[in-house]
C-alpha cells in the first residue's frame, strides 16, 4: 500500500494540529532489506544476501510503476554467481533505490544516509551511526568515499 507523502495542517477552536503521512511501508521494507545487503557486501561476504535481495523485489511491487527497476536490479543482485558480480548488480539497486527515495522524500525511512565512491563512481545507502563502510570494495578500501546530502 502506498502512502501519499502529504502535510495537512487543520485548525479546530483555535488549536493547529500537524499531521505528517510517511514514506510507504514499501520504501521502508525495501530500504531495511537493502542495508542487510549493504551490511553483507562491506564484509565482503555474499552468501547472505539472496534472501534480502528477493524480499526487495517482492516490496517493489507496492510502488508501483516506480518499484519495476527496483524488482529488475534486486532480481539480478539475487541471482549474482559471486561477490563482483553482486556489487556490480548492487550498483544498479542502489540507483534505483535512491531514485524512489528520492521521488518519495525519505519520510520516515529510517537512519540512513547517502554516500558515494568516486573510485567506483558509484552512491549507496547506510546506517546513520556508521562511518563510511563500502559495499564496492568491501575490506580493500572499507572507507573510501564521503556522505552527500538526500534530497
Amino acid at each position: 500500500m502506498r502512502n501519499a507523502s502529504l502535510i495537512v495542517v487543520a485548525t479546530l477552536c483555535g488549536t493547529v494540529g500537524i499531521v505528517r503521512v510517511d514514506a510507504s511501508d514499501a520504501l521502508k521494507a525495501i530500504v531495511a532489506s537493502y542495508l542487510e545487503i549493504h551490511a553483507q557486501l562491506a564484509e565482503d561476504k555474499a552468501d547472505a544476501i539472496e534472501g534480502p535481495a528477493r524480499a526487495i523485489a517482492g516490496q517493489a511491487g507496492g510502488l508501483g510503476k516506480a518499484g519495476e527497476p527496483i524488482a529488475k536490479a534486486a532480481t539480478a543482485l539475487a541471482e549474482a554467481a559471486d561477490l563482483k558480480a553482486a556489487r556490480e548488480a548492487f550498483g544498479t539497486l542502489s540507483d534505483a533505490v535512491v531514485a524512489a527515495g528520492n521521488a518519495e522524500g525519505w519520510k520516515d525511512v529510517g537512519p540512513v544516509k547517502l554516500a558515494y565512491c568516486p573510485m567506483a563512481q558509484r552512491s549507496w545507502l547506510q546506517k546513520d551511526e556508521q562511518g563510511i563502510r563500502n559495499p564496492y570494495y568491501g575490506s580493500q578500501m572499507l572507507t573510501c568515499g564521503e556522505f552527500k546530502p538526500l534530497r
